[in-house]
């Protein structure tokens, strides 16, 4: 196998394996809706914004906005696009995993990323989480060229 193969398929598989994964937790989320809206809520609450009003938009817009970032990455002309949306929701989701903790003093609370699928708690741990996936992000981002595959850069050895 040349280095090139080995790129283009480690570049797909990230890729895909993001699509899958935001995918994935909008569907969960969707599966326990009203659940998710009422952990929305809490988190709203507790930084004193009028949670009633605001719950139901923000969680359409997140599940949204993960449907969405699955698309970029799936169609090769937004690939790029994709990574790098994938990369700053990861970062949005992570800093406020850490404001909500560390600047709120936020009770533990379940995130409800996952759905009731995989418990995780808003912290450290869920920051971490979100930061490790930027690794495929940006392997995406930096891996993927225009046209309908990636390709090593030009000079590199191969």
């Amino acid at each position: 196998m040349t280095v090139r193969t080995i790129l283009r398929v480690v570049v797909h598989f990230c890729r895909f394996g993001l699509a899958a994964l935001f995918l994935f937790t909008a569907g969960a989320k969707l599966w326990i809706l009203a659940e998710f809206v009422g952990k929305v809520g809490e988190l709203l609450s507790s930084m004193k914004m009028n949670y009633e009003r605001w719950q139901w938009p923000v969680t359409i817009a997140v599940i949204i906005i993960e449907v969405v970032v699955a698309a970029l990455l799936i169609v090769p002309r937004t690939v790029r696009l994709g990574a790098a949306a994938a990369a700053l929701l990861l970062i949005g989701f992570s800093v406020f995993a850490l404001y909500y903790t560390y600047g709120l003093h936020g009770e533990a609370l379940e995130c409800g990323c996952f759905g009731n699928i995989i418990g995780s708690q808003l912290g450290v741990k869920t920051a971490l989480r979100n930061l490790g996936l930027l690794v495929p992000a940006l392997i995406v981002f930096f891996g993927w060229r225009r046209g309908s595959s990636p390709t090593v850069r030009e000079g590199a050895n191969t």
